[in-house]
């Protein structure tokens, strides 16, 4: 008897093509929109992450800006926020209290300078970081050695790609070259995003150099790389007690907290924007039980004829039922095969880049949005299924 209701389920369906194809349209837009918009955010999470995964086990050391003219919360000293600038002193407090984790002091400066003869001058960060720790900050090369002389640099992937720089290049540093010429010696792989270096844009020059040049005997901040097994929240712990005792001198920035926070705020836009896809898909189910009602108002006579015969209260609403989930189904997995076409175009559009695309989270997104699509269609075919189950035999057999 089962296949019997099924078989009249899809020849309403077909009967009425038009109407139901239209319901279908608005369950697949429903799931696209879902899918497409979950997709989008975790792709965007997936770039975040791979950009910042090397600065995950970093805390950043910086000098205290000060908040308003009387010093820490508007009381005490304001030394601290004068200098602008980590003394070495406090430098050797931090190394002495983050151990057996690296303590890599930095210099940086924006400078002008220039790539070859007759180019315009262009400005760029110059970091100083002494040669024995640049493998803790995990720098990676495209192409050369580490710079260990002060005549060499290392320069960022983007700042090589627009300014046409190879192994091999000079730059002039200073107006007119005033602080003479280094060789590039390296090209940095592309970073992105990070809180230690960004390297993308700039050079790396020894520490050694900047000091000869600027005449700089202090830092603009402390990369604390911490050792595998400790946690980054209570080195930063640690850095505040030792040198925050009077006033605040110094700001710590945990790394990892950092990306926390920035997954939960992607994990709320990705859920917002899902949910704004999701009222297209409760329209779409108020659509589906509108044909429902529909079907039922139309088929009331043969209803009638149908539980005249024998036929019980559970067969003719599953009759119904499957109607319903005939069309869900159908719209559900439409949805989600064109969500993926439409994730490879927002994906592309918005970010750039489709790498992140075939990812576990992207299935599981679209899972959700077909799913979600069939369960509206179902629970909108339920009401109309039961009331023409309930329809009185006798009354439906008079209906005109």
């Amino acid at each position: 008897m089962t296949a019997i209701f099924w078989e009249i389920a899809k020849r309403n369906i077909r009967i009425h093509m038009l109407r139901s194809t239209l319901a279908m349209l608005g369950i697949v837009i429903g799931v696209v929109a879902i899918a497409s918009m979950g997709i989008l955010g975790n792709s965007m999470v997936s770039m975040v992450s791979e950009s910042l995964s090397s600065v995950g086990d970093s805390v950043i050391v910086s000098p205290y800006t000060g908040g308003g003219g009387m010093g820490p919360g508007g009381g005490g000293s304001t030394s601290s926020s004068a200098s602008l600038k980590i003394t070495d002193q406090q430098f050797q407090q931090i190394k002495r209290v983050v151990a057996p984790s690296v303590a890599i002091p930095v210099l940086s400066n924006s400078e002008r300078m220039k790539v070859g003869v007759g180019s315009d001058d262009i400005v760029a960060t110059i970091y100083g970081v002494d040669p024995q720790y640049v493998p803790d900050l995990n720098l990676v090369l495209t192409a050369g050695d580490f710079n260990n002389a002060n005549s060499g640099c290392l320069v960022g992937s983007t700042f090589a790609r627009d300014n046409n720089i190879k192994v091999g290049s000079r730059i002039s540093i200073g107006t007119d070259g005033r602080y003479g010429t280094l060789r590039v010696t390296g090209i940095i792989e592309e970073r992105g995003m990070s809180f230690d270096l960004s390297t993308d844009n700039a050079i790396v020059v020894t520490e050694e150099w900047f000091d000869g040049t600027y005449n700089r005997d202090d830092y603009d901040q402390v990369v604390v790389k911490v050792k595998s097994g400790l946690d980054t929240a209570d080195v930063k712990t640690i850095i505040e007690k030792q040198l925050n005792k009077r006033d605040k001198m110094v700001s710590v920035t945990d790394s990892k907290a950092t990306l926390s926070s920035i997954y939960e705020t992607f994990g709320t836009i990705t859920t917002f924007v899902s949910a704004v896809g999701g009222i297209s898909m409760i329209v779409a189910g108020v659509s589906i039980f509108n044909i429902m009602m529909m079907s039922v108002n139309e088929r009331i006579k043969e209803i009638g004829i149908m539980r005249s015969i024998g036929t019980q209260k559970k067969e003719v609403m599953s009759m119904f039922i499957y109607e319903a989930a005939i069309i869900g189904v159908i719209g559900s997995v439409v949805g989600g095969i064109l969500s993926m076409i439409a994730g490879y175009a927002v994906s592309a559009l918005m970010l750039g880049s489709t790498k992140y695309l075939l990812t576990m989270a992207n299935a599981l997104s679209v899972s959700e949005g077909v799913i979600f699509g069939i369960v509206i269609c179902l629970a909108c075919g339920i009401y109309p299924a039961w009331q023409a189950a309930n329809l009185n035999p006798i009354d439906a057999l008079r209906h005109e």
